[in-house]
């Protein structure tokens, strides 16, 4: 891999204002570099590397992003010198063009959820390989993304995607379900493949979106619709070696609640792994290094951080589960899925972003607690939403500075639902959605 500072400057077909590890881009506290991890996992080295950075070049600030990715914030000046002990650290792409093309989601609990149907890990693998060795895959937006889940329990199931596989069995055989531009919980199916061909379907599916897109059709969602999905799927079945397997009445199964706060059993007896959440998505250096000590001396030595925004630790001893939640505790993570502050998220607000309308990092403290039981809620200082890849159940667009906009999510409402309050102050959003759930819980 080349240095930064001998990267050759490309043209891209589809252009991003997205941050990557090579692309920083200036945010109002600086410079923001995301570095996108492979299943969203990472090594307790590569993880001290991005602690090491983001002090010595950087704010110390660094967020788990709701693609269960890293990005520092504050970047200062030196660019080449925060980008290449990343690189050193093997969190790099494998060529400059393919940085972009890395959008490939797991569920965190993959190779150990105890309900999983298969270990999605190899399959991933191949993926990402392809993703970063075939040219003209550059030419994807960064923002194209695909998923990849194998039945577990932990599972984000709300994120829309461009292509979306979800694994089944059916008559003793495993197939991956698949879908264009949506979700498992919320769109159907389009077909099915036997999972040794979910590599090749893949690689045709993102083939012919190339081929039949237009430059400024960045998302399948962008070309679906002017080519009705009928004939995309017409054409993809011509492209395959072997035939779909048609669904009529396949339906994902929901995943659980809160899986990925607390300690729960992994597949192999005896194992567990324990979620924490940085709250609000921020973690300091100091938290990061803490996490990599943690996973050193009591795990595997890895991480996986999850689209909640949240962080796993894999393959611990169940003995050891009360030592590590304490000292993630001391970190100041939180491990109760009974705490509010672990269900909220907020973008990162006026404070760092020109387009944020309030500080909704500070707001979404104040409203945690002032709230007497755990609500998953989105704080967002503007329209485009960048904390919440899916509507959450309660949304507070930002307004004004400590003012908000309340919405609660319905399945038959576009956007973020149905508004039920305009220009409260969060005082007067807690205090609603308090009533709110008082009132639930009488009836």
């Amino acid at each position: 891999m080349t240095l930064p500072s001998e990267i050759p400057v490309t043209t891209s077909v589809r252009p991003s204002a997205c941050p990557g590890l090579l692309r920083i881009v200036q945010a109002l506290d600086g410079g923001i570099c995301r570095v996108k991890l492979a299943g969203g996992s990472i090594t307790a080295l590569q993880a001290l590397a991005v602690a090491d950075v983001s002090q010595r070049y950087a704010s110390g600030v660094i967020e788990a992003t709701n693609r269960g990715n890293l990005q520092i914030r504050g970047v200062g000046a030196q660019h080449a010198a925060l980008i290449s002990p990343l690189l050193a650290a093997g969190l790099g792409p494998a060529t400059a063009a393919s940085d972009d093309v890395r959008n490939l989601m797991l569920s965190p609990g993959a190779g150990i959820d105890r309900d999983l149907l298969v270990d999605t890990w190899p399959l991933a693998r191949q993926i990402l390989a392809s993703l970063e060795s075939t040219p003209r895959f550059a030419e994807l937006s960064a923002k194209f993304a695909v998923q990849l889940d194998g039945g577990e329990a932990l599972a984000m199931l709300e994120h829309h995607h461009d292509l979306w596989l979800s694994a089944f069995d059916q008559n003793g055989q495993t197939l991956l379900a698949f879908g264009l531009a949506g979700c498992p919980a919320h769109n159907r199916a389009l077909a099915a493949v036997p999972i040794e061909h979910g590599h090749e379907l893949v690689l045709a599916v993102l083939t012919l979106f190339l081929d039949v897109a237009r430059p400024e059709q960045i998302r399948m969602r962008h070309l679906l619709k002017e080519l009705p999905v009928e004939a995309f799927m017409a054409q993809l079945a011509q492209r395959l070696r072997m035939p779909l397997v048609a669904l009529s009445t396949w339906q994902r199964e929901p995943g659980a609640a809160s899986l990925h706060i607390g300690t729960y059993p992994q597949r192999e007896t005896g194992r567990v792994y324990i979620g924490a959440v940085p709250p609000l998505g921020r973690l300091s250096a100091d938290m990061l290094e803490g996490l990599a000590q943690l996973a050193r001396e009591y795990g595997d030595g890895t991480l996986r951080f999850t689209p909640w925004q949240s962080v796993l630790l894999p393959n611990m001893r169940a003995a050891d589960a009360p030592t590590v939640t304490h000292q993630l505790h001391a970190l100041g993570l939180l491990c109760d899925a009974a705490s509010p502050l672990a269900h909220l998220i907020a973008c990162t607000g006026s404070s760092a972003c020109v387009k944020g309308l309030a500080d909704t990092k500070q707001d979404a403290r104040q409203l945690a607690a002032s709230l007497s039981q755990p609500l998953n809620i989105h704080l967002t200082g503007c329209l485009r939403s960048c904390a919440a890849a899916h509507v959450a159940p309660v949304t507070l667009l930002a307004v004004a500075p400590g003012h908000y906009d309340l919405y609660l999510r319905a399945p038959e409402q576009p956007g973020f639902g149905v508004l039920c309050g305009r220009n409260l102050t969060i005082e007067a959003a807690g205090a609603w959605l308090e009533s709110r759930q008082r009132s639930n819980t009488d009836d």
